[in-house]
């Protein structure tokens, strides 16, 4: 079972936790907050799965806030990570082809249940294609 890191603001916790409760059988998580709908810094939680990431705790991570957007801004700060903001399954399966995206970052006001439960089963199941995207990929590190 594949271990990843989870971590949202105060604008995507109802998305989180319904991420968690849907791929519990096929992911464990690591919860690293926020753990309500209560106003929070969103730059705090990207740092978090940025940071779980870079020490190995996990190698992938998924990213939730009102839009995805400055969640993910907060996250790729660091030249390890790799955060994509998805807002269909295409874009998923794009971003881990060919950007080796190890952070998948998600809008709760931007996109349903059903397609983000998508995204997220997109996410885990496409692998990077390697090869000519590698050196693409090296001089974004």
């Amino acid at each position: 079972m594949e271990k990843l890191a989870i971590a949202c603001d105060h604008g995507g916790y109802t998305l989180k936790e319904a991420i968690k409760k849907q791929f519990a059988d096929r992911v464990e998580f690591l919860d690293l907050g926020t753990d309500s709908c209560d106003s929070v810094d969103y730059p705090e939680y990207g740092q978090a799965v940025a940071k779980a990431i870079i020490d190995g705790e996990v190698k992938r991570g998924i990213l939730i806030c009102g839009t995805g957007i400055g969640i993910s801004i907060a996250a790729n700060r660091f030249p390890q990570i790799r955060a994509a903001n998805c807002t269909n399954a295409t874009m998923a399966r794009l971003t881990r082809l060919h950007n080796n995206a190890n952070v998948l970052a998600l809008g709760e006001r931007l996109i349903g249940l059903e397609v983000a439960f998508d995204i997220v089963t997109t996410f885990l199941e496409t692998e990077y294609e390697g090869g000519r995207h590698d050196r693409r990929v090296q001089k974004m590190s």
